[in-house]
């Protein structure tokens, strides 16, 4: 009605009129009636822009302070809501579905696109078995969010009780196109379809079957109808159990168990509840609980769905590790062939992780190894299996605490009167589960473990070659408990130590092997045990070991050689009496195990520094080798590095090592030109190298371009500085020094180095 155009005004006033005539003919008669002036008033057109900005002002306030409260509104109502959810949830933990529907559905209202309250609901009512209301709250919630992944998972499990089996898979589908990261998840829902898919046309083909009179299936119905019976003795339900066990023979027979309750049936009777609840167990009692073990195989046998209802019983995650600890060895055989029937599959295992009482049924494992025949070993296989499962380990770490105890016990057992290959298996589990440095530091931080151990070992000693197996895997596990840094205990350490330094004399080439890889790993924690490990004859033993090669041998022995060579003067002159002219070292250089090739630099820069080594190094080619490790071949920094300050040893111990070179050592890759374009002048390009031909003498060349080019300078710069001796070396000269002072690419940080390299420079890095 503000309008510049008269039309616009004129149609504005009409309609106006036509909507007040509607509401007074609405109005009772007794009311007063509002007269209309028809009369066009024409606005004032000067001030009609000025009304528009008000209107439109005050138009835009009202909206602002509108969403002001809106907005205070909501985060009010937030508040309410989120209290409702947590009041909901505790209800959701009690067992009170029916309470943590209302709180959440009163929580709706006060914030009806709260996703997280239609999923919690919608779980709520797959709880109640109210399938349908849980698929309408998943969609309300995927209205609010499309790629809501708990509302496709709660209407995945909705759909699967509806027995909608496509949808139920395309719903745990779509999880996976909007999270890929939880493909092992969505693999175990889609496992869970196939299976209830697989009971269910079992269930339908015996039903069929019992519904024609097939005499199997009627008498399997009827033998369930009879133990149903109360109040008989036990041996009546014993002899009825073997016979119905004698009937599942085929998948009709173990279905229709499962169809009519079997589970329920014999778990819910008090005399068989009696029997097994018994400690001290009479003939007649360990009869029953036999013939319900066998049971149980016979139905769970090949019938996976029979497996899942039976872990799934409230009773059995405690009843099953309890009968495996049982004192009769009868009822624990029976109940381990149970356990290994469950965990030849997958899923099976899956349910023995998810619903059994693990530590009790660990330490009723563990407690096999008492048995000297193959039932020690099969309980061993059961738990090896069941320790390459990631959720077990998961479990493990957590809850190691726990059974610290009772695998320290299987530690001080003794090796003559206990099954060797079970020991071997039980021990070789343990040093698998210590390799994740949380467990391994709960293990080492024992003293009663760690003190097990040797005691094991020294136990095994007495006859390395009878218990050669179980001191193999001891040391396996060992070399595990040494990663842990700082050592826990420097006296353990040390008693080691002596023990692997005797097992150098050994001729098995595996005990060898892991007792050097021990001693690689304790040597750094303390000079003491270098010293007696130098007086042990250690590295002329390690020189050995490099001699018949193999990688992962070699790699213990260069190791020892260079924690030993940096640490001693005399470990250097016994290596280099051995080795005169370090061909074995210099041959690991040309290795591509890197850790081997840093550990043997790192060694050879140690040797240099004996007198005359680094003249009898003259005639090798030792320098070009360090060079390439130094300026780029090596992928690991601690490689580059240990290279170019052995490089730089050398030829502070002897200068004449780069200047016998020639031309070969004044290969290098081509500095960054200052302008970025060009080529140096005094230098032709060939390739990706450039070969000097100026007047830049040779040693300053090599070094220059190894740390100029290579960028080496300034991690070295910023290592820590160790005290420098009084007197500098002869590289420190005018001669040395004059053609850097006159080229352009020297930088002030390069002249500093080159002066600070010229002193002996005593920083090492050991390559782990």
């Amino acid at each position: 009605m503000n309008s510049d155009d008269p039309v616009v005004r004129e149609k504005a006033v009409l309609e106006t009129e036509k909507r007040l005539q509607f509401t007074e003919e609405d109005q009772e008669e007794d009311e007063c009636r509002t007269t209309v002036d028809k009369t066009m008033i024409s606005p004032p057109q000067a001030s009609t822009k000025n009304t528009d900005e008000i209107n439109t002002e005050a138009f835009l306030a009202s909206m602002e302070k509108d969403a002001k409260e809106r907005a205070k509104r909501r985060r009010e109502n937030k508040v309410l809501a989120d209290a409702l959810k947590e009041k909901g949830n505790e209800a959701f933990v009690k067992g009170d579905y029916e309470t943590a529907i209302l709180c959440y559905s009163e929580g709706l209202e006060k914030l009806k696109d709260m996703k997280v309250l239609y999923t919690n609901r919608a779980q709520a009512y797959i709880k109640l078995g109210d399938y349908r209301k849980a698929l309408v709250d998943c969609e309300w919630a995927l209205k609010c969010d499309e790629k809501c992944t708990k509302a496709y998972f709660h209407m995945g499990k909705a759909h699967l009780a509806l027995k909608n089996y496509s949808v139920s898979r395309g719903c745990y589908q779509k999880i996976l196109e909007i999270n890929p990261q939880l493909q092992t998840q969505v693999k175990d829902y889609l496992n869970q379809v196939d299976l209830r898919e697989k009971a269910d046309l079992q269930e339908k083909e015996a039903q069929e079957a019992l519904d024609s009179g097939t005499n199997t299936a009627v008498t399997t119905k009827n033998l369930l109808e009879i133990l149903s019976k109360p109040d008989h003795i036990p041996s009546f339900y014993a002899g009825g159990i073997e016979i119905l066990t004698d009937m599942m023979k085929d998948c009709t027979e173990r279905t229709l168990f499962r169809t009519h309750n079997g589970f329920s049936i014999i778990s819910e009777n008090e005399v068989i509840r009696r029997c097994f609840s018994t400690a001290g167990k009479d003939a007649v009692e360990e009869t029953v609980c036999m013939s319900v073990l066998r049971l149980w195989q016979a139905v769970c046998s090949e019938n996976e769905e029979n497996q899942r209802l039976l872990v799934l019983r409230p009773d059995t995650g405690q009843l099953l590790p309890s009968l495996l600890a049982s004192r009769v060895p009868n009822i624990r055989q029976q109940t381990l062939a149970l356990l290994l029937q469950l965990a030849q599959t997958e899923n099976g295992r899956s349910l023995i992780m998810g619903h059994l009482d693990l530590t009790g049924l660990l330490e009723a494992l563990v407690s096999f190894l008492d048995f000297s025949d193959k039932k020690a070993n099969s309980a061993m296989g059961l738990l090896t299996d069941l320790a390459l499962e990631e959720r077990f380990q998961v479990w493990f770490q957590a809850s190691l605490p726990d059974v610290l105890l009772a695998l320290t016990g299987v530690l001080k057992r003794d090796p003559k009167v206990t099954n060797t290959s079970a020991l071997c298996q039980c021990i070789a589990i343990m040093g698998n589960l210590s390799a994740e440095a949380a467990t391994r530091r709960q293990m080492s931080a024992s003293e009663e473990f760690r003190d097990a151990c040797l005691g094991l070992m020294a136990k095994c000693e007495e006859d390395v070659d009878l218990f050669r197996e179980v001191m193999y895997t001891l040391l396996g596990l060992m070399m595990n408990l040494c990663l842990q840094s700082p050592c826990v205990s420097e006296v353990w350490a040390m008693e080691v130590s002596r023990k692997c330094l005797s097992l150098l004399n050994s001729q098995d080439g595996g005990i060898l092997t892991r007792a050097a890889g021990i001693l690689s790993r304790t040597l750094s924690s303390s000079l003491k045990i270098v010293e007696e490990a130098l007086r042990a004859g250690v590295v002329k033993k390690m020189i050995k070991f490099l001699k018949a090669g193999g990688q992962t041998a070699s790699r213990y022995a260069v190791k020892i050689l260079a924690i030993c060579t940096n640490s001693y003067h005399e470990a250097r002159e016994e290596l280099i009496r051995l080795d005169k002219k370090l061909g074995v070292l210099m041959q690991l250089l040309g290795s591509e195990d890197e850790i081997l090739v840093g550990n043997a630099t790192l060694c050879l820069g140690n040797c240099v520094e004996v007198p005359h080594v680094a003249s009898s190094l003259l005639t090798t080619d030792i320098v070009p080798v360090l060079l390439k490790l130094a300026g780029g071949d090596a992928q690991k920094t601690a490689v580059q590095l240990n290279a170019g300050i052995a490089l730089g040893k050398l030829c502070t111990a002897e200068p004449r090592c780069t200047a016998r070179q020639g031309a070969q050592l004044l290969l290098w890759r081509k500095p960054p030109h200052p302008q970025g374009t060009g080529e140096s002048s005094g230098c032709s390009r060939r390739g990706n190298t450039v070969m000097g031909q100026g007047s830049f003498w040779a040693p300053t060349a090599v070094v220059f371009s190894l740390f100029h080019s290579r960028s080496l300078l300034q991690p070295l710069l910023f290592l820590p500085l160790l005290p420098l001796p009084l007197t500098p070396s002869p590289l420190l000269s005018v001669s040395f020094l004059s053609p850097l002072l006159f080229q352009k690419q020297t930088s002030p940080a390069s002249f500093f180095f080159f002066f600070f390299f010229a002193w002996d420079l005593s920083v090492w890095e050991n390559v782990p």
